[in-house]
């Protein structure tokens, strides 16, 4: 285990569990994903890809034990150029500091990159201290400060 070739793809429908499992371990907040529906995942894939977006899973010895997201934004400002946003990164935890996680985050910039976008960005929680040292790491910077909103919206 761990010195197998890591394939990162987009994410197929049939991913959906396997994704939602990942999800939940990684989650901060107990009980916000539902493995037990993959349909609802795999629901949301097709948002994303409909919005101009991706979600990319890594793979390893056939199964897949990372995901990430990334998001297309439509900014006014750089003259009307896109930005993309990093989301959902959760790699299995067996599988941490292997290279997963790296490969991801490549794959996320060079899908980025082939958008037109300028910069790609995403916001980590405060309580990821190791997460924070893996994104520096892989060449992101702690430039802004990052402020979230909880909504009452329909699931």
């Amino acid at each position: 285990m761990g010195s197998e070739k890591i394939e990162v793809r987009p994410a197929r429908e049939a991913d959906a569990r396997a994704i939602a499992a990942l999800l939940a371990a990684g989650s901060l907040t107990p009980g916000a994903e539902d493995p037990g529906s993959p349909d609802r995942y795999a629901a949301a894939l097709v948002r994303v890809r409909a919005s101009g977006g991706e979600v990319l899973v890594a793979q390893a010895d056939g199964q897949v034990v990372g995901v990430c997201e990334v998001l297309i934004l439509e900014h006014i400002q750089h003259g009307g150029a896109r930005a993309a946003e990093l989301e959902s990164v959760h790699v299995d935890a067996t599988r941490r500091s292997q290279g997963v996680g790296a490969a991801l985050v490549a794959a996320s910039v060079q899908f980025a990159q082939t958008q037109g976008c300028y910069r790609i960005q995403l916001t980590s929680n405060l309580a990821r201290h190791d997460a924070h040292r893996f994104y520096e790491a892989n060449g992101f910077s702690a430039t802004h400060v990052g402020f979230k909103r909880a909504l009452d919206a329909p699931r």
